[in-house]
């Protein structure tokens, strides 16, 4: 008789935001004329830039062509694109990395979960609390969670490092020595960044000890301060023990159009085996790469136009987290983040519920939000928001937000 995969059955309810829109929807029915304003899931609003915009029609012009036509690409993306990445994101910033150990792809969420294939299923993982769920999910569907304590709102086979108030939301390297460890700067959710002192300890940690830092740099665009690296890869060692997952949805708007990359040094081996090699064997197993003419726009990207063109989002976007920091803050509520990321990680008053205040806040500003106990233990007692929004209904949302405690 068939079995199904019975770790995905230890999962509790849905995923974070399917649960975040299903409460939206129930509440939108039940009150047609509310007007909701969205801080909540982090979907980019600005439209894709004129670069790449441009480079996609040539590419559609290409595609119809017999000369220009591209069917089925390298799996680890075309190398026009890697040679970009390689020198617009890397050799920028004084580090080499040639274009075999990057990988493109479809989505950084998909590389953060798929990345699990090429580990064994009794390796201990160590993630943030709180954390962005797909670490947490993708590994529980693997096995490596062990089984969820209800009552704790954890797993038992993961070590959680408490991203909290007192330690400025910057994760410590754990008693329990892990084999995986999943950092992601700036952090999603409480927008913290790990700095270039704090970094180096994790590097060397995980060198002296053979784990593996997964690290996701995803929102690397909306660093700002001088000693936060942009890359793990400025850090001296981190070429033996990590992996850096990229993404061109929050930096490029391309959230609808699917590309992102992840980076996976050829020095980088753990029991004799290079890891470089090991996921180039699953994705030419499992992806058929990412289409012609979404990477012809990625390319754009690191166009002088390209790089303009997307700064200037990037400001729009910031000037957002600014609203929001510093509005709500004027109320008399308190902020975090916001400054080195699209996110702001606020503190429900009076030590709230965050699903209640969740509720609250929707019910009286008609703003959504996401409560941050979804995100782990330690999110209970704060409310993510976020930067993506329109300018003038992000405005409106914290005007309405701030009249709550006025």
């Amino acid at each position: 008789m068939l079995k199904v995969n019975e770790n995905f059955l230890k999962l509790p309810g849905s995923y974070l935001f399917s649960e975040v829109a299903r409460r939206i929807r129930v509440y939108s029915e039940a009150h047609p004329g509310a007007e909701i304003i969205k801080l909540s899931i982090g979907d980019v609003t600005r439209p894709l830039v004129s670069a790449v915009i441009q480079a996609m029609h040539r590419a559609v012009d290409e595609m119809g062509t017999a000369e220009g036509f591209h069917g089925y690409g390298p799996e680890q993306g075309y190398e026009f694109l890697r040679e970009a990445i390689a020198q617009g994101d890397y050799a920028a910033r004084g580090v080499e990395m040639k274009p075999d150990e990057i990988f493109v792809s479809d989505g950084a969420k998909s590389d953060c979960g798929n990345i699990g294939d090429i580990f064994g299923v009794d390796n201990v993982v160590a993630v943030c609390d709180p954390v962005y769920p797909v670490y947490v999910d993708t590994n529980a569907m693997a096995g490596r969670a062990g089984e969820y304590q209800e009552e704790l709102g954890r797993w038992n086979r993961l070590v959680y490092m408490p991203c909290v108030e007192a330690n400025s939301f910057s994760p410590e390297p754990p008693k329990e020595i892990p084999d995986i460890i999943y950092l992601c700067s700036p952090n999603n959710p409480t927008g913290a960044v790990i700095s270039r002192e704090r970094l180096k300890a994790w590097v060397d940690y995980a060198n002296a000890h053979g784990a593996v830092i997964l690290y996701d740099s995803a929102y690397e665009a909306f660093i700002s301060s001088g000693d936060v690296p942009h890359t793990i890869f400025e850090i001296e060692g981190a070429r033996t023990c990590a992996i850096e997952f990229r993404s061109f949805s929050k930096t490029a708007g391309f959230t609808g159009n699917r590309c992102a990359y992840t980076v996976v040094p050829m020095e980088l081996e753990r029991g004799g085996v290079k890891l470089n090699s090991l996921w180039n064997r699953r994705q030419c197993t499992k992806f058929n790469g990412v289409p012609y003419v979404v990477q012809r726009g990625a390319a754009a990207v690191y166009t002088p136009e390209g790089r303009a063109q997307i700064m200037a989002n990037i400001d729009y976007y910031r000037a957002n987290a600014r609203v929001i920091r510093e509005g709500l803050s004027a109320a008399g509520l308190v902020c975090f983040g916001g400054v080195d990321a699209p996110y702001i990680w606020l503190k429900t008053p009076g030590g709230a519920d965050s699903w209640e205040f969740f509720d609250q806040v929707l019910d009286k500003a008609n703003v959504a939000t996401t409560p941050g106990a979804g995100f782990g233990p330690s999110g209970e007692g704060y409310i993510r928001l976020t930067a993506f929004g329109d300018a003038q209904a992000t405005k409106t949302a914290v005007e309405r937000v701030a009249d709550m405690f006025r």
